[in-house]
């Protein structure tokens, strides 16, 4: 449960790609300003933030497809945090359109809004249930997603694609020596949808241990019904997973993993990992690094569902733009590294209010292609200045790589103003699949009041 808790922190503290998707992947901003910060969740309060952005938005194709398009866009929104047990954030974003776009195109940017999906974003965040509920449930944007041990989800975002807006979730469940996370990437269409159970080996063989999740074994499994957010092939896969924690001191734990997984259809697509980790926590740092070597068969590779699935799923990285479960896959090894980290200067707490978040993943081919994504944000000026950059690259060293780079900064001046700024690329997707390379920037003033 303490991966629920921290995403919902993280929307209610954290402004992720739902506050405008036509921008940066991922950008932090500070939701309640630092003297609204929640009180300790023992007390027992509650806090509310109403806020209004407006901002333009330009968008500029890349290449000399299409024309430049220009909005207005309004971002209201409105969190209420009721403490360990609920918490709710509400809002969308409402382009208008200034100029270009199709001749006869409605002053509303349909492609917003015309899907069932897309009304999902409404919903950024729903929390009901606390880390130490036996059942709870979370709702909206998923960035950054990882199922379990993620050796299927991994990095996922369900907004990667900037006209498909939908609401997530994942509920999760503790029985005994078992847990279970299930997930479903559009709660109003019939997407991504799958679940991990792990079982605390020492649990079953010896009872309940004050350090539980010493030695686990899990199962997991993914299905694709490519149904929403534009059609797209079906697939499903599955994945065992074996985990041993082989070193603990105090504020540090190593260990160790292995396992296998692969497609039930397909016979001939699987792949192998092992590996090893490494949790790191002060009260000023929290750090988790992982190292893994893995070997793929068929198509078959761990974090199939990774940060441009969306894109993926359309277009795959390769020369021939198909769907990424009809492009050839060469078989072979790789090394795969990840590392997050979050440092205040302060104290981190349990609010993500810090100084540095860093969050990147890389994975290296022996056949040559090189994946890397990553984002980076700093607080500065004593918290009130916030700078973001991201950045994803996929397919390096092959054929039709992918390259997208944003930037945002946010200035809090007043207590209740600040004003923003971003930049970056997108990929929009057209009527027959393709990706069409985006530029934008976008300048505005937000207002918000805490309590």
């Amino acid at each position: 449960m303490t991966h629920a808790l921290a995403v919902w922190l993280l929307l209610a503290q954290v402004e992720g790609v739902e506050v405008a998707s036509d921008n940066a992947p991922s950008q932090i901003e500070s939701v309640l300003p630092v003297e609204a910060q929640p009180a300790p969740r023992g007390l027992g309060r509650w806090h509310a933030l109403a806020r209004l952005e407006a901002s333009t938005l330009m968008l500029l194709p890349r290449g000399g497809a299409g024309g430049e398009e220009g909005w207005a866009q309004l971002s209201p929104m409105l969190v209420v945090d009721g403490g360990g047990a609920w918490g709710l954030h509400l809002g969308a974003p409402v382009r208008l359109r200034l100029w270009g776009g199709e001749a006869g195109a409605g002053r509303v940017r349909k492609e917003d809004w015309d899907s069932l999906s897309d009304w999902g974003q409404v919903v950024r965040a729903l929390k009901l249930g606390s880390e130490a509920s036996a059942v709870a449930l979370w709702v909206g944007a998923l960035e950054d997603y990882s199922l379990l041990s993620g050796h299927l989800v991994r990095r996922y975002s369900n907004r990667a694609n900037p006209d498909y807006h939908p609401a997530g979730g994942y509920l999760t469940s503790t029985v005994g020596p078992l847990f279970v996370e299930a997930f479903s990437s559009d709660m109003l269409g019939a997407r991504l949808v799958g679940a991990q159970a792990e079982v605390d080996l020492a649990h079953v063989l010896t009872g309940p241990l004050r350090e539980p999740g010493r030695y686990t074994l899990g199962l997991s499994a993914v299905r694709e019904w490519g149904s929403a957010g534009g059609q797209s092939p079906q697939v499903t896969l599955a994945h065992v997973d074996g985990t041993a924690v082989v070193m603990v001191r105090p504020g540090f734990e190593l260990h160790v993993l292995a396992g296998w997984g692969g497609r039930p259809d397909a016979p001939a697509a699987w792949g192998a990992v092992v590996g090893l980790g490494a949790d790191a926590l002060t009260p000023t740092l929290d750090m988790k690094l992982r190292l893994e070597v893995r070997r793929q068969r068929g198509g078959f590779r761990q974090g199939y569902f990774g940060p441009d699935y969306e894109l993926d799923r359309l277009s795959a990285v390769s020369r021939s733009g198909t769907p990424v479960t009809q492009a050839s896959f060469p078989e072979g090894f790789s090394a795969y590294g990840e590392a997050v980290v979050g440092w205040d200067g302060v104290r981190l707490g349990e609010v993500l209010q810090r100084h540095l978040h860093l969050s990147v993943g890389a994975e290296v081919f022996d056949w040559g292609r090189v994946d890397v994504d990553g984002r980076l944000a700093v607080q500065l000026a004593a918290r009130s200045l916030d700078v973001a950059v991201s950045g994803l690259a996929r397919g390096l060293g092959q054929p039709g790589a992918r390259h997208l780079y944003s930037a945002e900064v946010r200035w809090r001046f007043t207590r209740r103003l600040y004003a923003l700024a971003q930049g970056g690329t997108r990929l929009y997707p057209g009527a027959d699949g393709t990706l069409s390379p985006v530029a934008f920037s976008s300048l505005g003033m937000g207002v918000d009041d805490a309590r």
